[in-house]
């Protein structure tokens, strides 16, 4: 399912392809869980998770063959991002692009609405 969006969440091609070099090192069956917290300096936090079950309440996300879950209460949260990895002076990450966030703290793993 190349290209499939999830109920709005999408995966650059650049974050599917360290997914799946993420997940080329554990078990077979393992996906990249997304997940949001309450948290963080801007009160709620993303947490990124290996899994190699999916509940009944996931919503999986796949792109060139990497595979993402995301719990149905974190969804509400993630609706219409777009998750990214980016490789830059500051270092490496992943990178949500949330459109519900009305704000974010300077490391980009927090967010307030």
């Amino acid at each position: 399912m190349d290209n499939q969006v999830s109920d709005g969440i999408r995966l650059t091609d650049n974050a599917a392809r360290r997914i799946g070099q993420i997940l080329a090192d554990e078990p077979s069956g393992s996906m990249l869980r997304i997940s949001v917290n309450g948290g963080g300096c801007s009160g709620f936090q993303y947490a990124f998770d290996i899994d190699r079950a999916r509940q009944p309440d996931d919503v999986l996300v796949e792109r060139n063959g990497a595979t993402v879950l995301v719990d149905e209460t974190s969804l509400q949260f993630l609706k219409g991002s777009v998750v990214d990895f980016v490789d830059d002076l500051i270092g490496q990450s992943f990178k949500i692009e949330n459109p519900q966030a009305t704000s974010s703290c300077g490391c980009g793993t927090s967010f307030s609405l």
